[in-house]
């Protein structure tokens, strides 16, 4: 039974009590995680802290490259372990399991590059005087992960708090997370002092909770709903705490009439059933132009019916969602969708070898889909397609841009005049052009806009906000 990670140990929560890890493939309890409290948050913050007045801040930048290079090594000999844990935890099929895997040794060898790299300036200023800016870490950084890529949302904001100098305490979803306490594991093995990364897990009311509340906790980074978000900061709010907040997305992909249909329409499929639509970025709104509306939905539902929804080792189109209060919300969406008269042009199958109790959800193209509606207005985080038609580029600009989300959007046209106009317009923090998601791009700076939030991560531009930048003004006449 998989116990809370701190200070370089597995030690057990202070309540007792425990929670049930689900197979979503099947619906059944196949092990237990700790169900934390806030003491147990407190436990880990004070580890987390003394490490930080300790031995991390001793390291030199060059030696915590070196420390988060070890483990994105140490996480490659160990990336089909790995992936096993993650598919079964989350229900992944395996190519995408090992994706996640490949994308979180990346992300460390990525920012283990960039360790030393982290520069200040010098200003010019009044005669006589020396100006110098540096860039320190906040100090204990929260992180509260999501249950639909553990590994990679891992990678990409406790990497880059590690890199830029700041200890981590991580709260994971109680959905998925024991793929993160064996990457903990694997981090002490290579010699990261006691303390760097620490994991509490259990309830996000609770953990969760302690965690935005804690003194101890000097910036946090969120990813998950709105709603939650929202109260995050609220409760940051109240000890000027900074946040980081990824929350969501609706992504509109604008294809024009001339647009390569045949490179669009695999892209177009993949950005909705990848992960079994579980993806704050996944491309759920498809914004078409009017001459090519028809012949697209055609070949896409073509597309749509050939997909399978199956157990993880299958390893077909998508798995399982991860949870049946997901399944039951994914479907009063196609409910009300049904009752409201929204045409559905196809619909996948799920694989007759899928058990009757896990949380199976075929993928769904709807059509003709008022923009107004629920289910173009709210994330249904599932694999739902939801089709409109447009006239011209104000009319998919005002389309694109009419939802609360501004998370990533993409453009499909052979036109490069088109192409910019449509990227300098839409609200979406990445702008795709004739492609989508870039496959992770690790590189890439990352977050949203309106109600998908603020800050970023991914690329260099996160360790700006992993930092606190100090200005030093030096008189010397």
């Amino acid at each position: 039974m998989p116990k809370h990670f701190i200070a370089n140990e597995f030690v057990a929560g202070d309540s007792g009590q425990t929670l049930p890890v689900i197979d979503p493939a099947d619906g059944q309890p196949y092990d237990q995680i700790q169900r934390g409290n806030a003491r147990d948050v407190d436990t880990a913050v004070a580890a987390a802290r003394a490490c930080l007045q300790g031995p991390w801040q001793r390291l030199t930048a060059a030696e915590r490259g070196r420390l988060l290079m070890a483990l994105s090594r140490k996480l490659a000999e160990h990336a089909e372990e790995l992936a096993a844990i993650e598919q079964r935890d989350c229900g992944k099929p395996t190519r995408q399991a090992r994706a996640d895997a490949a994308a979180l040794v990346r992300y460390f060898e990525y920012y283990a590059g960039a360790c030393d790299k982290l520069h200040g300036q010098t200003l010019p200023f009044l005669e006589g005087f020396s100006v110098l800016t540096w860039r320190e870490p906040h100090g204990v950084t929260g992180h509260v992960i999501p249950w639909n890529y553990p590994m990679q949302i891992f990678g990409r904001s406790v990497g880059g708090a590690l890199a830029a100098g700041n200890a981590c305490v991580v709260k994971p979803s109680e959905d998925a997370c024991l793929s993160l306490l064996r990457v903990a594991e694997l981090a002490a093995e290579v010699g990261f002092p006691a303390g760097a990364i620490n994991i509490v897990t259990g309830y996000g009311h609770e953990v969760g909770d302690a965690l935005a509340r804690h003194p101890g906790i000097d910036h946090i980074s969120f990813t998950g709903s709105p709603r939650v978000g929202t109260l995050i900061q609220q409760v940051a709010a109240e000890r000027h705490c900074p946040v980081t907040l990824e929350l969501g997305g609706k992504g509109p992909q604008l294809v024009f009439e001339d647009a390569d249909l045949d490179a669009a329409l695999p892209t177009l499929v993949q950005a909705i059933v990848q992960n079994a639509g579980q993806t704050c970025s996944a491309g759920s709104r498809l914004l078409v132009q009017r001459p090519v509306y028809e012949r697209l939905l055609e070949r896409l539902g073509a597309a749509f019916r050939e997909l399978r929804a199956g157990p993880p080792a299958l390893d077909t189109d998508l798995g399982p969602l991860i949870r049946v209060s997901q399944l039951d919300r994914v479907g009063s969406f196609l409910a009300q969708a049904a009752r409201d008269g929204i045409p559905t042009v196809a619909q996948g199958q799920v694989a007759a070898e899928a058990h009757p109790g896990g949380y199976y959800q075929a993928p769904v193209l709807l059509r003709d889909v008022p923009p107004e509606h629920r289910i173009a207005q709210e994330e249904v985080f599932g694999p739902v397609l939801a089709a409109m038609p447009f006239d011209d580029e104000d009319h998919a600009i005002a389309l694109a841009n009419g939802t609360d989300f501004g998370l990533v959007a993409a453009v499909w046209s052979r036109d490069g005049g088109r192409q910019l106009r449509m990227a300098r317009r839409l609200r979406a923090g990445q702008v795709f052009v004739n492609s989508y998601g870039a496959g992770g791009g690790i590189e890439l700076p990352f977050g949203g806009v309106k109600s998908s939030g603020h800050g970023r991560e991914k690329g260099f531009e996160a360790l700006y906000g992993f930092t606190v930048l100090k200005t030093v003004t030096l008189r010397h006449g």
